[in-house]
């Protein structure tokens, strides 16, 4: 099994933070920090450590944040521009999961410093993420905060230029939510016309997981980016606009469908078969679909099922599954047979019942049949 994520947080890594702290400024009280900071640490999830190690380098930092700022950048470790994801800190400096506390510490105490904070979390996001510490700054002056992010889009580093798409998501899980640019994201557009063609996969990504929170509150203003950015795009953009959509396509949006060129489907449902009408809890649902262009010309096709689950109270529950892609031919005829795990997850619980299944094909409804599940 294995080791819980929030063990990242313990007391050997306070211990180094403390070492590099130590040694970027001479005054600071290590042993103190390391008692304060690893205090009933097992007791506490994950963003209650770093919490109670921010509360821990408040207490030990000068409470001058010009004069902490440094301290906090030298203790960093030399920037190597390399891939972050598994990296940690070692003899060099503070790096990886160790800079969580201290982007919150700068989140908090740098706004009365506003572009020497901003900084200091561009220094921090190069051997870390500053994507949750960033947004205090956004939300106490959003046109000065989105300006700077706008010049660091164009920065040599690809870690601030993440920071840029990922830090500015207006709903960035496990963070605060960014209220004025759900409301209105449109300052975000320009920011991120900048990044959609970035040479780092993971800047794309973000971006495309910045539109993707978009989507959730403008379909339609994300639908009509993508349109205007799909002209003359590369692979590369085509791939991060679909992934941009993704909650959009599942959800079957018309206008963002016709943008990535799937308009209303043309097509008859020839046949619509279960395999398995009855499934025991832990085997497999099959079915089988026949469809057939009734279309003079060739048609982009997005075929996805929604399985209808019973809920304990007698309602159902749709949640949406991606089935395939395909271009159909005109008047060609098309075969495909499913096979879909019914099994114990972690993210839904299932009730005995029947159960439907329908099939949507660009958004649209083709046909729907039921199942019984046996628990």
């Amino acid at each position: 099994m294995p080791e819980p994520f929030k063990n990242l947080f313990n007391p050997k890594m306070i211990k180094l933070m403390a070492v590099h702290f130590k040694r970027a400024w001479g005054k600071f009280d290590d042993q103190t920090f390391i008692k304060e900071a690893s205090h009933n640490l097992g007791s506490h999830e994950l963003k209650e450590r770093s919490r109670q190690i921010t509360r821990a380098m408040a207490s030990h930092l000068p409470a001058s944040f010009s004069k902490a700022a440094p301290i906090l950048v030298k203790s960093l470790h030399i920037e190597d521009d390399v891939d972050l994801s598994g990296a940690s800190m070692d003899d060099n400096g503070i790096r990886g999961f160790a800079t969580m506390p201290m982007t919150e510490y700068v989140g908090e105490h740098g706004l009365i410093d506003f572009d020497l904070g901003m900084n200091v979390q561009k220094e921090i996001t190069k051997r870390g993420s500053s994507e949750f510490g960033i947004r205090p700054f956004i939300l106490s002056d959003q046109k000065r905060a989105l300006a700077t992010l706008k010049e660091w889009a164009r920065s040599e580093n690809f870690h601030v230029r993440r920071l840029v798409s990922e830090g500015s998501r207006p709903r960035l899980p496990w963070a605060m939510q960014l209220p004025p640019l759900i409301e209105n994201p449109d300052p975000l557009f320009p920011i991120l016309d900048l990044l959609k063609d970035d040479a780092q996969e993971y800047v794309r990504r973000s971006v495309a997981n910045n539109l993707n929170d978009i989507a959730k509150d403008h379909p339609d203003k994300v639908a009509a980016i993508t349109k205007k950015w799909l002209m003359g795009a590369t692979i590369e953009r085509e791939r991060m606009l679909r992934h941009a959509c993704r909650t959009l396509i599942k959800q079957g949006h018309k206008k963002t469908l016709s943008a990535l060129g799937y308009e209303n489907p043309k097509i008859s449902l020839n046949s619509f078969d279960i395999l398995t009408p009855v499934v025991q809890y832990g085997d497999a649902l099959k079915f089988k679909i026949a469809i057939q262009s009734t279309a003079t010309t060739d048609q982009n096709l997005i075929v996805d099922f929604i399985i209808h689950h019973q809920k304990a109270n007698g309602k159902t529950s749709p949640k949406v599954f991606k089935w395939k892609t395909l271009n159909l031919k005109a008047g060609a005829e098309h075969n495909a047979e499913k096979k879909h795990a019914i099994k114990p997850i972690t993210t839904r619980v299932y009730y005995p019942g029947t159960h439907r299944v329908e099939i949507m094909i660009n958004g649209e409804s083709q046909g729907i049949t039921a199942f019984e599940l046996v628990m």
